[in-house]
């Protein structure tokens, strides 16, 4: 948002201040200023001059000696040019002696500007020099009058026809002024406006605000007669205002328009387009025109449009729509893409004759959606997108129409066809000066926030404490948002600095978080580094696994605009980029890497996805060097041990897992469910990412480590009895888990048992070649008495016997 500062003081004139108190006051009352430009930054001593002579140069065929008159006095200096436009008469600026201007010859703008010295062209002296546009900072585009090449040449404007010799320059044309940038809030969409900024302006500095005054204008005609409106979609489109406007006349637009706007960064194209553009400006309102003439059964109709419709807008594109994009349309054919951009079919030209002018609000939240779709951004599409208050679309419209009149533009119909499904009414607020003051830890008097509120525009009734909002300021809502406009208008800087009242409250972390805390702890004390990979991933990674082309995990989510194809799914392993950091360790002859990663999978719910996916936490780790299956084993061990996980685990070795050896990998069996998986890296695997040492991988599912996972402990004294212990040594085919023999070996046992360990392994050719032999030592003790041997007897024996169903005899 872009303003000058001399169409501020138009509506507030008493302001008095310089560009750096203005930035600063408004900043500080919450309409933060970017940066200003001052439009005559390196413009000094440049006045208008009158050429009363020209000739030749005596020994230069391109040059021109003028005698020209710089002053009222008949002040009169010599001045050599090579511009081939200049004749006798001719109003010019000049810049005199020790002068500077904005650019050089070439267009570019110097800082400071560029100084002008006299001195001698071809043995001739030259006391100045006159310019052209460019020189003085600007363009064609805003002064479509200039040459293109040559001196700018004042007659060839009548709107300087009262200039004479001496008037200074920067003021003529308008640069005695300074450009202001805003960084407006999208809740603020008043301020989108210059009489909003004004109506600020007022407001910082305890001035008058004097909007600009529109008057009735139309002839004894109704527009009625010549347009009709239907609006199919009111939830779209809650006011659509059309009037008429006939016998256009098109021509240049005056000179203080053309130059408000050219501040503000639009070009100057004619009277009918200027006026829309200055309007939007002015109130932060965009309309759009229309040739009447082109508009069947004089009818506009406000719909959605048919899903697959073509049409071809003003830039000459033609585009396809859905039927989630409103369309303005005639009797029979759209006109208009609502909020964006008109149609080729209804654009002004310049034979109009009869004109309709619309003005309306649409819902910004569909507008924004609709541009994004079509590919499309216009300065209209950007104001509707903020959600405009409808209560301004009449104001607006009516001050168009005022322009038409006064500019000459064309006759003004009377009344006009105005739809209003959706009303928007006033919000009235309660206010409590004292609740106010708690909240911003002032003590400001209820007379100083009503002035504030006075200030802000907001109507006050003292007696019933309540404030009534206008709809153009869709900000304030609840008595935080009048506390705020008090704090804007007291100060900022002026609110003393207090301790915070009230209880202050420890935070901490969710259990889940601690568990994992935890995890990370006891692997990062075991010796592992934390890893940090992706969440996208390339479908190309379920190939590398030797993933099972029916396998659920790869069914995923698949992102609509990814980087790349590397990165185009969510990732349903943490297989992938746990192998892919190995490799880049592996690469880079890194010796005995352990690394950890605690990361989400997503896992969709069902496909084509329709809502968001699981996501679920996993703990992975991988090693290479120095290690083997039974280190990472006794290493997640305990890290799930850390956790709170207590009970025996067990463990499935025919896991069935395509990435891992066939003869070393598990899954990891917790209450009958599968908590984890690890196993030794398939040397296919391996060789995909590049690694060529034996490399081991395992995951936990934080799900059931939070789930069964159990700090409760409870006090247990030293025992009073001793201990008994038996020793047994079986035979087993090699097949066999000592997992399985533990489990038995426990469940006979009962609660005597307090301890079974695993002393012995042999094998060899006394025993067979297809066999093993487990040696466990197990050890009793009861808390309320000595164990006898017939007690430890009896349990050896229905253990024995457990192990023979098994297969498992004693070795003699």
């Amino acid at each position: 948002m872009n303003t000058p500062l001399s169409w501020i003081k138009a509506y507030v004139p008493d302001l008095e201040c310089t560009a750096q108190e203005y930035a600063d006051a408004m900043t500080l009352t919450g309409t933060k200023v970017e940066g200003y430009t001052k439009l005559d930054d390196g413009l000094e001593k440049i006045v208008v001059g009158k050429i009363e002579k020209v000739e030749k140069h005596p020994d230069a065929d391109k040059l021109v000696v003028c005698q020209v008159t710089i002053d009222q006095d008949g002040t009169s200096v010599q001045i050599v040019t090579g511009a081939s436009n200049v004749y006798e008469g001719a109003l010019v600026p000049v810049v005199l002696d020790g002068g500077r201007v904005a650019c050089d010859h070439s267009g570019k703008r110097v800082a400071g500007g560029v100084k002008i010295k006299k001195g001698k062209l071809r043995g001739v002296e030259s006391f100045g020099m006159m310019c052209s546009i460019f020189e003085l900072g600007s363009d064609t585009d805003m002064y479509p009058d200039a040459a293109e090449d040559g001196i700018y040449i004042f007659n060839d404007n009548p709107e300087y026809g009262k200039a004479k010799p001496g008037d200074d320059v920067p003021s003529l044309l308008g640069l005695r002024d300074v450009n202001f940038e805003y960084e407006i809030t999208s809740n603020r969409v008043d301020c989108f406006s210059v009489v909003g900024i004004a109506r600020e302006a007022a407001a910082t500095f305890r001035k008058e605000f004097k909007p600009p005054v529109v008057t009735p204008t139309g002839n004894d005609e109704k527009a009625s007669d010549y347009i009709s409106v239907e609006v199919k979609d009111p939830d779209l489109c809650p006011r659509y205002i059309a009037r008429v406007v006939k016998n256009i006349k098109i021509a240049p637009s005056p000179e203080w328009m053309q130059r408000r706007l050219a501040a503000c960064g639009i070009r100057p194209i004619n009277n009918i387009v200027d006026i829309t553009n200055y309007v939007m400006e002015e109130y932060a309102q965009p309309m759009h025109a229309f040739d009447l003439d082109t508009i069947e059964d004089k009818k506009i109709i406000v719909r959605r449009a048919k899903e697959g419709e073509k049409f071809q807008t003003l830039d000459g594109q033609e585009r396809t729509m859905d039927s989630d994009i409103l369309m303005i349309c005639d009797g029979k054919k759209p006109v208009g893409i609502a909020g964006i951009m008109g149609g080729e079919n209804s654009k002004i030209t310049d034979n109009v004759k009869t004109m309709l002018f619309e003005s309306a609000c649409f819902d910004g939240t569909n507008i924004r959606l609709s541009g994004k779709r079509l590919g499309m951004r216009t300065d209209a599409q950007t104001k509707f997108e903020k959600g405009l208050d409808p209560e301004n679309a009449m104001e607006a419209i009516d001050r168009a129409c005022q322009l038409i009149e006064e500019l000459g533009a064309g006759e003004v119909v009377g009344g006009c066809v105005d739809v209003y499904n959706i009303k928007r009414e006033p919000v009235t607020i309660t206010y409590d000066a004292d609740r106010i003051n708690r909240l911003l830890g002032t003590d400001i008097s209820e007379d100083d926030m009503v002035s504030y509120f006075e200030m802000a525009c907001l109507e006050v009734d003292k007696n019933k404490k309540t404030v009534t909002v206008p709809t153009w300021r869709q900000d304030v809502l609840r008595l935080a948002d009048l506390a705020e406009e008090v704090a804007r208008f007291y100060g900022y800087d002026n609110i003393p600095t207090t301790l915070p009242q009230g209880e202050a409250t420890a935070g901490g972390l969710s259990y889940k978080l601690r568990i994992e805390s935890i995890a990370r702890t006891a692997a990062e004390y075991l010796g592992f580094c934390e890893a940090s990979t992706y969440s996208f991933e390339s479908p190309k990674v379920f190939d590398r696994l030797r993933i099972a082309e029916d396998d659920p995990v790869r069914q995923t989510v698949v992102i609509s605009n990814p980087l790349g194809e590397d990165y185009s799914i969510m990732r349903t392993l943490t297989l992938g980029g746990m192998l892919t950091s190995l490799s880049t360790n592996y690469n880079r002859r890194n010796k005995n890497v352990r690394l950890y990663e605690m990361a989400n999978i997503y896992v969709p719910k069902s496909l084509p996805v329709t809502e968001l996916p699981n996501e679920y936490m996993q703990m992975t780790f991988g090693m290479y060097g120095g290690c083997d299956f039974y280190d990472l084993k006794g290493i997640m061990e305990s890290v799930v041990d850390k956790c709170g996980i207590r009970k025996h685990l067990e463990y499935v070795s025919d896991a069935g897992r395509n990435y891992f050896h066939p003869g070393r990998q598990a899954d990891i069996i917790y209450d009958g469910k599968t908590i984890g998986f690890l196993g030794e890296v398939h040397p296919e695997v391996m060789e995909n990412y590049g690694i060529k040492e034996k490399t081991y991988v395992g995951v936990l599912d934080m799900r059931f480590i939070v789930e069964y996972s159990d700090f409760s402990t409870k006090f247990k004294g030293l025992p009073k009895y001793p201990a008994v212990t038996r020793d047994i040594s079986l035979i087993m085919d090699k097949s066999v888990q000592a997992g399985s023999i533990e489990a038995i070996i426990h469940e006979k046992a009962g609660k005597l048992m307090e301890q079974c360990e695993l002393f012995d392994i042999y094998e060899g050719d006394r025993i067979g070649p297809d066999k093993k032999s487990l040696a466990y030592s197990i050890r009793f003790r009861a808390a309320d008495r000595t164990l006898e041997d017939k007690d430890v007897n009896t349990i050896m024996d229905k253990i024995i016997e457990a192990l023979k169903d098994k297969g498992i005899a004693l070795r003699s």
